[in-house]
């Protein structure tokens, strides 16, 4: 009878164990899921969760899964996907940064008020955006995390990428949580402080991640030769 109820004990185990493990990859393959208009309304753009076209109504349609190879890989000690905080796009919808897994990453954190730094910040991610290949553009996505959640809302996060042409598929702009921002600025090694009410002081940097959110290049300072910065993106978008 002893060796029964402990031979019914492991079965449960094993049981709850591989209930849990389903659940965990079902919830990684939601979050890696893309969904888009059927009838394309709003052209390429894509939703990063299920849900109707704002203009036609029709329910969004599944147009891309996520492979099996990343929806069981371990996220590692060093991946940025570890972080819980949630953030918002510039479209308005809250995600984690788990949700960008499977692109090589180019990220750099603003603040669109910004007159002096910020402006050649862009100007730097738009020249590496044109240096880079089509074939390897759709394996990329530059994004942009503002320190100023207060004037960021997604709605002004929205406006400057229209004025700045970065409104495409491969740009996703960030607003987050004061705690939130500042966490992923000390995964960075971004500093930055609030001089006034309207100007912060900050660090110039642009780091490269790869699919798993490991940082693997950061390129620092202002209109910098960004050669070595192109050729980490070319290797891991290859």
């Amino acid at each position: 009878m002893k060796q029964l109820k402990v031979i019914t004990s492991v079965l449960l185990l094993l049981i709850t164990l591989v209930s849990c493990k389903t659940e965990t990859s079902n919830s990684l393959e939601n979050d890696l899921a893309v969904y888009q208009c059927p009838m394309q309304c709003e052209g390429d753009k894509t939703y990063r969760e299920p849900g109707s076209c704002s203009i036609c109504k029709m329910n969004l349609k599944q147009i891309e899964k996520a492979s099996e190879k990343l929806i069981n890989a371990e996220i590692s000690e060093e991946s940025i996907f570890n972080l819980t905080s949630t953030w918002y796009t510039e479209e308005g919808e809250d995600i984690q940064l788990k949700a960008l897994k499977g692109k090589t990453l180019v990220m750099v954190m603003i603040y669109t008020s910004c007159k002096a730094a910020c402006p050649r910040l862009v100007a730097d991610m738009r020249s590496i955006e044109a240096k880079v290949p089509d074939n390897n553009i759709k394996n990329l996505q530059f994004v942009l995390i503002s320190i100023d959640p207060e004037t960021d809302t997604p709605e002004r996060l929205k406006t400057f990428a229209i004025e700045n042409a970065m409104d495409g598929e491969q740009w996703t702009f960030l607003q987050g949580t004061e705690s939130g921002i500042r966490e992923f600025a000390n995964v960075l090694s971004v500093k930055y402080k609030e001089i006034s009410p309207i100007d912060f002081s900050h660090s110039n940097i642009i780091s490269v991640f790869n699919a798993e959110g490991e940082l693997k290049h950061q390129q620092e300072g202002l209109g910098v030769n960004n050669k070595e910065t192109i050729d980490a993106i070319l290797e891991l978008t290859q």
